[in-house]
């Protein structure tokens, strides 16, 4: 970055981030000052990641909530905790994902893919809103991937119970994830407050697929030693989101995609404005709240 972010009594929240991108991500937001709440489902590593970001960020402060995305419950308890705990909320970073080899299902009967890459994120959003409207200027930074121009929104079988290739669920999530942050855009415009997507690259040493097939690991394992050209490391990964969620460059800058460090072009089926409008619906109908929940 050419200016480096003074984030110092600024408030932001990372799921996701005890590994990986969201734990790069939390720890340099921290480093620019932020106070850092950071949402995982392993209590000790969790703890050890807030040590860390207390260590980095001066006379801000750390906070580990436990809990795991792909229920409905955990996502609302965890809003009211930190809406209980906070009087602001500067920067949501929706990080949290899964790559699921095989088909399964949430806790709420949801298939997992579709329910912790989009609708967590997508719930998560709509409840601490108005914290972050209140917060504004505010950003929502919501991590997709390149394979969405892989995707396609299967309004007949978005939980692809019909026929499940991991690939075409994750794509099809990845995507879900550019027209939520592109519809939730146009809903808030004027508030102050930002929403924008970003790719990290291929990251092979993110633990998101941990529920990949042996091989799949096994693949993904030997790429995270290779200098191969396509991959990233998990610093690498992580600027491109880091610069979306705290660049001063990119204030006020929404309903964009970042990739490689900068604003990018998504693929034509997420300009689709009655695929994003259908797909907002029919996702606050899996969550159970209104549609027009966000109409400021």
């Amino acid at each position: 970055m050419s200016t480096k972010p003074d984030l110092r009594n600024q408030v932001a929240l990372v799921t996701g981030g005890t590994s990986g991108i969201g734990r790069e991500t939390a720890l340099k937001l921290a480093e620019y000052g932020a106070s850092v709440a950071i949402v995982g489902r392993n209590r000790k590593r969790g703890r050890k990641v807030a040590k860390e970001i207390e260590a980095r960020n001066g006379d801000g402060w750390a906070e580990l909530y436990v809990g795991d995305l792909a229920s409905k419950d955990n996502v609302r308890n965890l809003a009211a905790e930190f809406e209980d705990r906070h009087d602001r909320l500067d920067l949501l970073v929706n990080n949290a994902g899964t790559f699921r080899h095989q088909r399964s299902e949430t806790v709420d009967g949801i298939e997992a893919t579709f329910a912790i890459n989009h609708l967590a994120p997508f719930l998560l959003t709509h409840l601490l809103i108005d914290l972050l409207v209140e917060s504004a200027p505010a950003r929502v930074v919501t991590t997709t991937s390149e394979l969405h121009e892989n995707g396609t929104i299967d309004f007949a079988d978005l939980e692809r119970e019909r026929d499940y290739e991991d690939m075409a669920a994750y794509s099809q999530s990845k995507l879900a994830n550019v027209l939520f942050t592109d519809e939730l855009a146009r809903r808030l415009d004027g508030t102050g407050v930002t929403a924008t997507t970003a790719n990290p690259g291929f990251v092979p040493e993110t633990a998101f697929t941990r529920e990949a097939s042996i091989r799949g690991r096994l693949t993904l394992g030997l790429f995270s030693i290779l200098p191969l050209p396509f991959t990233k490391s998990v610093e690498e990964g992580a600027e491109t989101v880091i610069r979306a969620a705290a660049s001063p460059e990119y204030d006020g800058v929404t309903g964009e995609y970042f990739s490689d460090g900068d604003v990018a072009e998504s693929s034509d089926e997420s300009h689709d404005a009655e695929v994003r409008k259908r797909l907002w619906d029919v996702s606050a109908g899996f969550v159970g709240i209104s549609p027009d929940s966000l109409d400021f």
